[in-house]
C-alpha cells in the first residue's frame, strides 16, 4: 500500500495565475478645476454673481442706470427683432402691392369718349402712358392708376404740410403738364397746356397751403435801457493822531 503522506507539492499552472494589476492613471483634473471655477464665479464678487446682480437690478435702475452690457444686449435684440419684422413685412407688403396693382380695373387708356373739361387734361396723359408703357412689365392701366395715387398722395400730404409730399406734388404737376404738352394736338396744344397749368395751380392752393414766397423779416428792437447808478467816493482813511477817540469810521454790516 502506497504511503499517502509522501506527496509532491502542488505547483500552480502558470496559465491560471492572477492577472497583474496595471497601474491606475490619475483622474482628469479638468472637472475638478471646472467645479472650482464655477463655485468661485457664483461667490460674492464673482463674474457670474455680478452679472446676475446686474440683471436683477436692471428693472429698478431703469435704462439710464442699468449696466452697459445689459443695454448692449437689449439693443442688439431689438435691432434683430426689427430686422426680422421688416424682412417679413417686406414680403407681405410686396405681395399686397402686387395683388393691389393686378386687381386694378383695366382702364381704357388712350381712348375715351368723355367731352368734359377734365378730359382736356386727362386724355393726353392717358395717350402718353399708353404710347410709352408698351415695353414695361406692367400694363398701361396700372401705370395710370399709380400716377393717380401719387397725385392724391402729394395733394393730401401737402395739405398736412409735409415737405416730401409737397415736393412729390410739384414733380407730379410738372410731369403731368409735360405729358399734356407732348401729346395734345398741335392746334389745341396751347389751350390744353394752359388748362393743365391752371388746374394744377388751383389744386396747389390745397397742397401748398401756408407756403409763401414772401421772405420773413424779424426785427428785434430791444430799446434803450437806462439804469441809474450812484457812485460814492470811498472816504479817506483818517489819521490816527489827528482823529479824536470818539470818532469811528462807518462800517458795512
Amino acid at each position: 500500500m502506497a504511503d499517502n503522506n509522501n506527496r509532491t507539492p502542488h505547483i500552480p499552472n502558470p496559465r491560471h495565475e492572477p492577472p497583474a494589476t496595471e497601474p491606475t492613471e490619475p483622474k482628469d483634473p479638468q472637472p475638478a478645476a471646472l467645479r472650482e471655477w464655477w463655485t468661485a464665479a457664483w461667490d460674492d464678487g464673482g463674474v457670474l454673481h455680478n452679472r446676475w446682480e446686474d440683471l436683477r437690478r436692471a428693472p429698478e435702475l431703469g435704462w439710464h442706470g442699468m449696466a452697459t452690457w445689459v443695454k448692449t444686449v437689449l439693443g442688439l435684440a431689438g435691432v434683430c427683432a426689427v430686422i426680422i419684422l421688416l424682412d417679413g413685412a417686406t414680403d407681405v407688403l410686396a405681395d399686397a402691392m402686387r395683388r393691389l396693382l393686378t386687381a386694378v380695373p383695366h382702364v381704357q387708356v388712350g381712348a375715351t369718349t368723355s367731352d368734359s373739361v377734365f378730359a382736356v387734361v386727362d386724355q393726353p396723359i392717358r395717350s402718353y402712358i399708353a404710347a410709352h408703357a408698351a415695353t414695361l412689365p406692367i400694363s398701361a392701366s396700372t401705370v395710370y392708376t399709380v400716377w393717380q395715387v401719387v397725385g392724391l398722395f402729394g395733394l393730401i400730404g401737402g395739405f398736412f404740410r409735409s415737405s416730401g409730399a409737397r415736393l412729390t406734388w410739384t414733380a407730379w404737376g410738372a410731369a403731368s403738364i409735360a405729358m399734356v404738352y407732348s401729346t395734345s394736338p398741335a392746334d389745341g396744344r396751347t389751350i390744353a397746356t394752359g388748362l393743365a397749368v391752371l388746374a394744377w395751380t388751383a389744386a396747389s392752393t390745397i397742397a401748398l397751403r401756408g407756403l409763401t414766397l414772401r421772405p420773413e423779416v424779424f426785427i428785434h428792437n430791444a430799446g434803450h435801457q437806462i439804469e441809474p447808478h450812484l457812485h460814492l467816493p470811498a472816504p479817506a482813511a483818517p489819521d490816527a493822531e489827528d482823529t479824536p477817540d470818539n470818532v469811528r469810521p462807518l462800517q458795512k454790516r
